[in-house]
């Protein structure tokens, strides 16, 4: 059965009755009920359509959260052919927070770097939920300058609540490992182009998203710090996580206003959960997009040109 968010009630009954009404259409009335489950789907439809036209920051943070939406392990089966992993960050250990390898994107070799979440309780345990310790973060280091040494472009897909706070994470040194995987990103002479997919926390995020092209999904969510963290350290009222989300700024639609990110790709009506394969498929028309732009520049543009953007980030803002 499909989980619904607490403001998805309203729908959520519109569908349980055209669930009853199907279970019935075998009967000596099935014609009429027929019409009946059509006309329900057309206003439960409608309804959804209505609602999410319209959701607020916060409620765009719980559907970047949905646990049905898709997370790196289908977009990367989804995109990529002959996908091979690589593991580990030859310093210390593997962190499958962090999933990379190589393979081909539309024919052509890549190299695909994503956090992945888990879709099950066993999975999402063994990947941490997305949140990387610094081998993680170093392993896409590694990864990166891999991809630069043989100029293949790089594919990030973003979709964490955040680095791992843990102190052996602390003592492994994990502010220092964000800061060179975001410099591993600055330094590449190869494309990069970075999808938010979900959740985009923190440093976590960004030391894979300092690319030539950020891309953002319809209600994928990007900020400094979650909701609940704001508020929290703010106002030490964790409960006004609402109010934060919106003062944040944390929609692809404000980002986008602000230069953060370069495009919006769209979701199916009601989100990337319910039809995660056109999900997929949209990103892919806009991640083709931003690497055919990136073509024909040569490594010294494709570097000038990531540093101007970032450095133009928050100029002529009051």
């Amino acid at each position: 059965m499909r989980a619904f968010l607490d403001f998805e009630k309203p729908v959520a009954e519109l569908e349980a009755k055209v669930e009853e009404l199907r279970a019935m259409t075998a009967g000596p009335n099935a014609v009429g009920i027929r019409d009946d489950v059509a006309r329900l789907e057309a206003k439960a439809f409608e309804a959804l359509r209505d609602l999410y036209a319209g959701l607020t920051p916060w409620q765009k943070t719980l559907v970047a959260r949905h646990p049905e939406r898709p997370r790196f392990a289908a977009y990367c089966a989804g995109l990529v052919e002959d996908f091979t992993p690589l593991a580990g960050d030859r310093k210390f250990a593997e962190d499958e927070a962090i999933v990379g390898g190589f393979g081909r994107f539309r024919g052509e070799p890549v190299c695909i770097i994503g956090q992945e979440k888990g879709h099950s309780t066993e999975t999402r345990i063994r990947h941490n939920f997305g949140m990387a310790r610094p081998e993680g973060y170093r392993k896409a280091a590694r990864l990166m300058e891999l991809a630069d040494r043989f100029g293949l472009p790089v594919l990030s897909f973003v979709d964490t609540a955040g680095a791992y706070p843990g102190i052996d994470a602390e003592e492994r040194g994990q502010a220092e490992a964000i800061a060179r995987s975001t410099e591993a990103c600055l330094a590449l002479g190869s494309p990069n182009v970075a999808l938010v997919i979900g959740e985009g926390g923190s440093g976590g995020a960004i030391a894979l998203a300092t690319a030539n092209r950020v891309l953002m999904h319809e209600h994928a969510v990007y900020s400094v710090i979650s909701p609940e963290g704001a508020a929290s350290i703010l106002w030490r009222d964790p409960t006004r996580a609402q109010e934060a989300a919106t003062a944040m700024k944390i929609t692809a639609q404000d980002l986008l206003r602000y230069g953060i990110v370069d495009t919006i790709v769209p979701e199916p009506t009601g989100g990337a959960h319910r039809e995660p394969e056109a999900a997929i498929a949209a990103a892919g028309e806009a991640i083709g997009a931003a690497l055919r732009d990136l073509a024909p520049l040569g490594p010294d543009e494709i570097r000038a040109q990531r540093a101007a953007k970032f450095e133009a980030i928050g100029r002529g803002l009051s």
